[in-house]
C-alpha cells in the first residue's frame, strides 16, 4: 500500500514538474523576424516599426519582432523565397516583385486599374471584403500567410537627365523596372527601353547612366536619396502598388490562437496608421523634390488619358493570365 502511495506521489510530482516545464515553455518569448528592402524612414518601414511596437505591447513582451530592412538580408524576392522555405519568418515584398510567385498579384499592378479617388473603397475591400480573402488564398497556395496589406503608393516616372514635359518624352528612355512582366510591358508600350535592375543597385545605375530614369513613389525615391541624382519627374500615377507582409504558413499555423489574435490586431492597427502616415510622407517628399530643384510636370487630364490609352494593350494581355475573380473584385472598388 505504501509502495502504491509513493508511486502515486511520484506521478503527481512528475506531473507538476512537467506542467511547470510546459508553463515555462509557454512563457518563453516568441521572436519573429521580418526582412524587407525599404529605406529607413520610408512609409513601409515605419509601418513595420509600428507593427513591432504593437505586437510587443499587446503581448506584454512575450512576442518579439526583429526587423531587417534596407535590403540587409536581401531583396524582396530573396526574403520572400526565404519565408517560403521557412528560413525567415516574414517577408515584405512589393506586388510587382510578387508576380514571379503568383500571376494573381499582377492584377493590382496593371496600369490605371485603380485611381486615388477610390482609395478608401479599395482599402475596405482589402481589409474587410472578398478581395482581401482572395489574396490571402493566393498567399496560402504558395505556402504563405498574409499579415498586412501595407500602403506603397502610386508610381511616377522620373528622369536623371531628360525633361519629362509630355508623354512623348518617355520614348527611348532606358527605364529601371522590377522583374514584373507588367512593369516591363508598360515601359515597352510607352516606347521606353525596360531594364530590370535590383532595387539596391538602382541608385548606382542612375548615377553611372546605366539607366536614364525609374518609376516609383516620390516618398521612396526621396527616402532612398535617389532625389540626389534625379532632375525631372511627372505625376504619371501609372500604377498602384502595395507592400504585402507575408509569413511562412507553417510558422503561422504553429502559433497559438492568442498569438495569432495579437498579430491580427496589431497588423490591423498598424495598417490604418501606416496608410495615414503615407499621405503625410508623400506630401513631404513632393516638397523635398521641389527644394532640390527637381522639375515636376503635372499632367493634364488629356495627357493622363493618353497614358491610359497607350497602356491598354498591357491590360488586355495580362488579364488573360490573372484570375478573373480578382480582376472583378478590383473593378468593383472603382465604381
Amino acid at each position: 500500500m505504501r509502495k502504491l502511495f509513493c508511486a502515486a506521489g511520484a506521478l503527481v510530482a512528475a506531473g507538476l514538474i512537467l506542467g511547470g516545464s510546459l508553463a515555462l515553455a509557454a512563457e518563453k518569448p516568441v521572436t519573429l523576424r521580418i526582412g524587407h528592402p525599404m529605406a529607413p524612414g520610408n512609409n513601409v518601414t515605419v509601418g513595420y516599426e509600428k507593427f513591432k511596437e504593437l505586437v510587443e505591447k499587446k503581448s506584454g513582451g512575450k512576442m518579439k519582432i526583429q526587423i531587417f530592412g534596407n535590403c540587409q538580408i536581401g531583396s524582396d524576392r530573396v526574403t520572400t523565397e526565404a519565408a517560403q522555405a521557412g528560413t525567415l519568418d516574414m517577408s515584405s515584398s512589393s506586388t510587382p516583385n510578387l508576380a514571379s510567385f503568383s500571376p494573381a498579384y499582377m492584377a493590382i499592378d496593371l496600369p490605371y486599374v485603380t485611381d486615388p479617388k477610390n482609395q478608401q473603397k479599395l482599402y475596405k475591400a482589402l481589409d474587410e471584403g472578398e478581395l482581401g480573402k482572395a489574396l490571402r488564398k493566393v498567399a496560402n497556395d504558395i505556402g504563405l500567410e498574409t499579415i498586412m496589406f501595407s500602403e506603397y503608393g502610386y508610381r511616377n516616372f522620373t528622369s536623371a537627365k531628360k525633361p519629362l514635359k509630355d508623354v512623348k518624352d518617355l520614348q527611348n528612355m532606358k527605364i529601371r523596372t522590377t522583374d514584373s512582366p507588367v512593369e516591363v510591358a508598360v515601359a515597352t508600350e510607352l516606347g521606353m527601353n525596360p531594364a530590370p535592375v535590383a532595387w539596391g543597385e538602382t541608385y548606382t545605375a542612375l548615377q553611372q547612366g546605366t539607366v536614364d530614369g525609374e518609376g516609383n513613389t516620390f516618398s521612396l525615391l526621396n527616402d532612398a536619396k535617389h532625389s540626389e541624382v534625379l532632375k525631372h519627374a511627372m505625376d504619371s500615377q501609372h500604377n498602384y502598388s502595395m507592400h504585402i507582409l507575408l509569413m511562412n504558413k507553417k510558422k503561422w499555423d504553429s502559433l497559438t490562437p492568442e498569438q495569432q489574435k495579437i498579430i491580427r490586431e496589431a497588423a490591423s492597427e498598424a495598417t490604418a496608421w501606416q496608410r495615414a502616415e503615407s499621405v503625410r510622407l508623400e506630401e513631404k517628399a513632393w516638397q523635398a523634390f521641389r527644394d532640390k530643384g527637381i522639375d515636376i510636370t503635372i499632367l493634364t487630364p488629356e495627357q493622363r488619358a493618353e497614358l491610359k490609352r497607350k497602356t491598354q494593350p498591357v491590360r488586355d494581355k495580362f488579364s488573360k493570365e490573372i484570375p478573373q475573380e480578382i480582376q472583378v473584385l478590383i473593378e468593383e472598388t472603382q465604381n
